[in-house]
């Protein structure tokens, strides 16, 4: 089942003082950026963010789970009202994951 729109609008809004955050449709469902780098995927009206340490220590209770058949595991958030916890775990999240490949150019 993919994501409402709605739903995408409403997480996106929720963490809109992280950075700049985008949203890209991939496979029907989406991938979830700040400031250019992918951190979370929107699943069947579900936020699923990377796993980091620091995300943990922000929220140790956060289940793990898989956003779809065959995928990493990720955190599974489902409170999303907190809009300040949200702008948190969003930075801190992306400041503990890689920069993103830069792309070759042919």
């Amino acid at each position: 089942m993919a994501s409402k729109e709605e739903f995408v609008t409403y997480v996106t809004e929720q963490m809109k003082d992280a950075g700049e955050i985008t949203c890209r449709k991939m496979f029907g469902e989406y991938g979830v950026y700040c400031d250019g780098k992918i951190f979370a995927l929107i699943c069947d009206d579900q936020l699923f963010l990377k796993i980091t340490k620091e995300g943990r220590k922000i929220c140790p209770d956060l289940q793990e789970a898989l956003p779809y058949e065959g995928a990493k595991p990720y955190f599974l958030v489902e409170e999303l009202d907190d809009r300040e916890l949200m702008t948190r775990l969003v930075q801190e999240t992306v400041k503990a994951l890689p920069e993103p490949k830069k792309k070759k150019k042919k």
